[in-house]
């Protein structure tokens, strides 16, 4: 099966599409779609960060590093500071991992170690959380309203008004059950 199909990869912040690998996270039953290692493995190869394999440690670890980034994100989103324990984990992460970032046709592509693939990859999503989480648009950082969703997104919009983290899902859900009640 391949990863387009099992996992939401339409987020434009690469830290807030690896925290919705947890569905439905305000939902009655949140969706757990890192299972195993080897999902894990098919989701980092279709976020481009492709590894040989994903141990039970490297599974867990990457599911601590994914929440931390939720919960710092859902802080940031109320003006709060995320938690130092989540912060810990962020910064622990980002230094762990010795990613390299290429130029390559064109593109920035990243390039992981042969010995700790996983914790280079865990690296560049911490990373990534970290320049979203403090940088200079992180008041534009929002929870979906979707019913059930509270997935993370960047509010890009003029109005900074975005509601849903994809309008394609959640906001479609929205307008279709309003018709539906009228």
């Amino acid at each position: 099966m391949e990863g387009r199909q099992l996992f939401r990869l339409d987020n434009e912040v690469l830290a807030f599409r690896f925290t919705a690998t947890l569905s439905d996270r305000a939902g009655a039953a949140p969706r757990e779609r890192l299972s195993s290692g080897g999902r894990l493995k098919l989701w980092l190869h279709a976020a481009e960060l492709g590894v040989p394999d994903v141990s039970p440690a490297e599974l867990q670890d990457a599911l601590s590093l994914r929440e931390a980034i939720y919960r710092a994100g859902l802080a940031v989103t109320t003006a709060r500071r995320p938690d130092p324990g989540d912060v810990a984990i962020l910064n622990g992460a980002a230094t762990a991992g010795q990613p390299r970032l290429a130029l390559e046709n064109g593109l920035a592509v990243w390039h992981l170690g042969e010995q700790a693939p996983v914790r280079d990859a865990l690296g560049v999503l911490a990373a990534d959380a970290i320049h979203v989480l403090g940088g200079p648009e992180r008041d534009r950082i929002r929870a979906c309203e979707g019913p059930g969703c509270a997935g993370l997104f960047l509010d890009t919009s003029r109005g900074a008004n975005r509601r849903w983290c994809s309008m394609n899902t959640c906001g479609n859900r929205v307008k279709k059950a309003r018709l539906a009640n009228k």
